[in-house]
């Protein structure tokens, strides 16, 4: 089989590896779509231990769509044929292969598969591009939900890519009125907006002035500020917590999906005050999967417009570098 190997910075090859091995319990996948991680993009371009646990001359990749090839012997819930997604945290028995399941690989061999825990059937209303979506719209599936969202709130979520917009889709389907996207790259605004999103390149234009447009008025600690119950950070910029801690309104949530490991200082003064809240969002559940698998059969949303370019497994290298060009693509699927 075909499998993209990690040689360390800036260095991926296509090897031929032998195909594994599929023991009585085991499931044998043959993937049909992988999309590109921003954390794929963060150890490609700067070396290991900038992203998921990626070791030099391993498979790596984890947003995947497949199809079941073979079953072991004892194998009764799964049919060859059958299209499922691939549960990173499980998919191996080993949450800490969560980030390298083998999704640059054509297969990946499932040990002790187990339907619904492992591996999840695809709605047929799903198509084998958006399905590829499943993982990283999990991640902000679950951001979403951690900012405790209640019908008729609202919301600004930091961060035009796919988890950000990920969050965004989520929001609006737990009910939240309004939601606004900020972001640098007016190329990835302009897909937020054909999903129905106001947005705001923050570079360009007076981000506060806009907000309190759009949201309207309400009270801070000091002064009114735009009415925004939940801010989320899925980009990581240290001048977003500063900007909740400077303009949000009493009782506002600010929810951290965004990987950055700086250390950072908080006025706990006026947190206390001001009733807000700060909550870290990582990873993902089962029931996010649900509610994903929902929103994506749904309809609501042309989410397949996020994928904005497509490679094959032999392009790994121009995909991953295509995806780290913020300004001119969006996701990066891999077509097997």
């Amino acid at each position: 089989m075909k499998a993209a190997i990690y040689l360390g910075r800036k260095q991926v090859e296509v090897r031929e590896l032998p195909l594994p091995e599929c023991g009585g319990n085991d499931v044998l996948i043959k993937n049909i779509y992988s999309s590109i991680c921003g954390t794929d993009v963060a150890v490609y371009q700067h070396g290991a231990n900038t992203g998921h646990r990626i070791a030099v001359g391993g498979e790596f990749g984890h947003e995947t769509v497949s199809r079941v090839a073979a079953v072991g012997k004892n194998v009764t819930e799964f049919q060859i044929g059958e299209r499922v997604y691939p549960y990173p945290r499980y998919a191996k028995n080993d949450t800490r292969r969560a980030g390298t399941i083998g999704g640059f690989s054509e297969y990946i061999l499932v040990p002790q598969a187990k339907k619904n825990y492992s591996l999840y059937d695809v709605p047929e209303h799903i198509s084998d591009r958006l399905a590829c979506l499943i993982e990283p719209f999990t991640v902000g599936c679950r951001a979403a939900r951690r900012g405790q969202p209640k019908p008729g709130e609202k919301a600004i979520v930091f961060g035009c890519g796919t988890i950000g917009l990920a969050a965004a889709v989520a929001l609006k389907h737990f009910g939240v009125e309004q939601v606004m996207v900020c972001d640098l790259s007016d190329y990835r605004l302009h897909i937020a907006g054909e999903l129905g999103f106001d947005n705001c390149n923050t570079v360009k234009e007076p981000m506060w002035e806009k907000a309190e447009e759009y949201f309207g008025k309400a009270p801070a600690l000091m002064g009114d500020t735009a009415d925004v119950d939940i801010f989320l950070d899925a980009a990581g910029h240290e001048s977003i917590l500063e900007d909740f801690m400077a303009h949000g309104k009493i009782e506002s949530r600010f929810v951290s999906v965004a990987v950055n490991n700086s250390m950072r200082q908080l006025d706990l003064l006026h947190m206390t005050y001001a009733q807000k809240s700060i909550i870290g969002s990582g990873g993902y559940f089962p029931e996010d999967v649900k509610d994903v698998m929902d929103m994506m059969a749904g309809g609501r949303w042309n989410l397949e417009s996020i994928i904005t370019h497509e490679f094959s497994i032999d392009e790994i290298d121009k995909a991953i570098r295509t995806a780290s060009d913020a300004d001119h693509a969006l996701n990066v699927a891999i077509r097997f």
